[in-house]
């Protein structure tokens, strides 16, 4: 069998953050905000250097499909982690700030993908521990597949 054939990918570079905890049961997020909160739960990085509004219109016009497959790597100094997901009609992808990545079908102008393989929690923690220092540069890699 074939491996699926990526039609669109972007990149989006970010930096760890002492807070990170990764610890939500049911979302990922990569925010350009520089600071991060107790509170931020399912964030794995800052200071992103885009936000969804500033993805490319190729990318947001291939997220914005019901049948979109949607293929999420992480990449950071603990290793890499590959999860599927899928795009939505619905997509607003309009958030200057922040990328979310959804276990559950809710839709936002923060949601990048939806129905999500994994949560922060499923990282690996090797993963989530080297983003712990704010020297980490880390990875996020969108591919929408056939």
């Amino acid at each position: 069998m074939q491996s699926p054939r990526v039609l669109v990918a972007e990149e989006v570079q970010f930096s760890g953050h002492a807070m990170v905890r990764a610890t939500h049961g049911s979302t990922i997020e990569v925010t350009t905000e520089r600071h991060l909160s107790p509170s931020g739960d399912c964030i794995v990085g800052v200071c992103a250097t885009k936000g969804l509004s500033q993805l490319s219109p190729s990318m947001k016009s291939a997220l914005r499909s019901d049948s979109a497959r949607v293929r999420i790597t992480i990449v950071a100094p603990g290793g890499r982690h590959s999860f599927s997901a899928r795009g939505s009609k619905d997509l607003p992808l309009s958030s200057p700030t922040a990328m979310v990545i959804r276990t559950s079908s809710f839709v936002c102008p923060r949601t990048l993908a939806v129905l999500a393989e994994t949560p922060a929690r499923g990282l690996p923690r090797s993963l989530v521990g080297s983003l712990k220092s704010p020297e980490a540069s880390g990875l996020l890699r969108i591919e929408v597949t056939d």
